[in-house]
């Protein structure tokens, strides 16, 4: 059987973290938490790992992170670039930062054929978030021609009240579907606190949320290639403006070309939004080690 390759977006600036969080090492062998996405996706199946990082810290991620999958999965890198822009468009003077993680997926565009899946380099997913995702990509790898096949993807949901943080306020992308669980809105919320979730709060907690956990087909390249073409011409001249991935699958799913399937998932989030998490998600991690969920190291030198 084919099999379903992982798009991680790696280059993101850390800004509220106060630094590169897909460096910092988190697990009880000194493992980062894309370390645990990668390591998940290999047992679920997965075949290849595609990074998008920047080229400011491309050397360091080479030494500190990809050299240590060596032996263990195929993995390549893609640039995501503030002159990354369709042909004749200019880098708007001032701009500093990349165009989002929809452009971070459309910047990857040439280097993936196959069915594949989409999360952040700075989150734990949990061993069913993978399972999932390659439950339903893998037996589209396997078909003849995989870029042929029809818009249709899925997102893997988690419950709200799984993915806060106690240090801060987080943006949550709160999902609705129809009666089959296909996705019909994601709508973002900022600010959301632990303490307005919970009975008679703002939110209930069993809501859920899009935590940029995708997937795709090649199918999918296309109409991104048409919306961030759009977007360019609409805000390409701005110097804040980005091009959010859930915003461009919604954007599918109202033009009726995409259908998106939602399958929930139990598993509980870990992040490190803020530096005050990161004891928390050690914490974590060391107890699924303890129970024999992973293996310390993750990836010894082969």
């Amino acid at each position: 059987m084919a099999a379903p390759t992982l798009l991680v977006l790696a280059a993101g600036m850390g800004s509220r973290y106060g630094g590169l969080k897909q460096l910092d090492p988190v697990g009880p062998g000194g493992e980062t938490i894309l370390d645990y996405a990668v390591f998940d996706a290999i047992r679920a199946g997965f075949g290849r790992v595609v990074f998008v990082i920047r080229h400011d810290f491309a050397d360091a991620f080479q030494s500190q992170v990809v050299a240590k999958y060596s032996g263990h999965i195929r993995v390549d890198t893609v640039f995501q670039a503030l002159d990354a822009l369709p042909a004749g468009a200019p880098v708007p003077a001032g701009r500093e930062k990349p165009w989002g993680t929809g452009h971070a997926v459309w910047c990857a565009r040439d280097a993936i054929h196959e069915p594949f899946a989409v999360i952040g380099a700075d989150d734990f997913f949990g061993r069913d978030a993978f399972v999932q995702l390659a439950a339903f990509l893998s037996p589209l790898a396997s078909r003849p021609s995989p870029a042929a096949t029809p818009a249709a993807f899925a997102m893997i949901g988690y419950r709200l009240a799984n993915t806060l943080s106690e240090n801060g306020a987080v943006a949550r992308g709160v999902c609705t579907a129809d009666a089959g669980s296909r996705l019909r809105t994601v709508v973002e919320n900022t600010g959301i606190r632990r303490e307005d979730v919970g009975p008679g709060r703002k939110f209930s907690g069993e809501e859920i949320v899009s935590m940029n956990c995708w997937a795709f087909t090649p199918a999918f390249f296309p109409a991104l290639d048409r919306e961030w073409r759009e977007f360019v011409a609409a805000h390409g001249g701005e110097l804040k403006s980005e091009f959010y991935l859930p915003e461009a699958v919604s954007r599918q799913i109202a033009a009726g070309t995409a259908t998106v399937e939602v399958r929930p998932t139990s598993a509980e989030w870990f992040g490190v939004t803020y530096r005050d998490d990161k004891p928390r998600v050690q914490a974590a991690l060391a107890a699924l080690a303890t129970r024999g969920e992973y293996p310390v190291p993750l990836f010894p030198k082969l």
